[in-house]
């Protein structure tokens, strides 16, 4: 069966989830943390979309993204994950595929859901007990976001 094509509009901010093949984990050490967050500001500079929020997991990532040209969000999608998944395999000897399936992307508007959005994926390391607090988890934009810390992979949320 075909897959559908996705929803992609003008003016909107996406959010992203892509997962690691058969949900397993596509970090490894924080090395690949690091690599990834790298592999992102790459093409974030590359196609100058605006970054809002990030959350990389340990089988899975969530990104909040705004994009000036609805057809770059594959472009930057299949850019960051082919960079990375041929880094990954590199480095620890494997082949194949790193990503269950395409990405998912999700439309949000920007008003008070945007806000909503940021603060569940950055939240998500706390439902899944890798840390007690935000601010101690390394992978995620909730401290410099909140603390107002300058991260050039980062940008200032819409006034809403």
């Amino acid at each position: 069966m075909p897959r559908g094509s996705r929803l992609l509009i003008s003016n909107v901010c996406y959010h992203i989830i892509q997962r690691g093949n058969q949900k397993q984990n596509i970090f490894l050490e924080d090395a690949d943390f690091e690599k990834y967050l790298e592999i992102l500001l790459h093409y974030k500079r590359k196609y100058y979309f605006k970054l809002y929020a990030y959350c990389l997991m340990p089988n899975h990532i969530h990104l909040i993204a705004e994009v000036n040209k609805v057809n770059d969000l594959a472009k930057i999608m299949q850019g960051i994950a082919l960079t990375y998944t041929l880094w990954f395999n590199k480095k620890y000897g494997k082949v194949g595929h790193l990503w269950q399936g395409r990405f998912k992307n999700m439309i949000i508007q920007k008003d008070r859901y945007l806000i909503d959005c940021l603060n569940y994926i950055e939240y998500n390391p706390l439902r899944a007990k890798l840390t007690s607090s935000p601010i101690d988890y390394m992978w995620s934009s909730w401290k410099y976001r909140t603390l107002n810390i300058k991260l050039d992979l980062l940008d200032m949320v819409p006034n809403l």
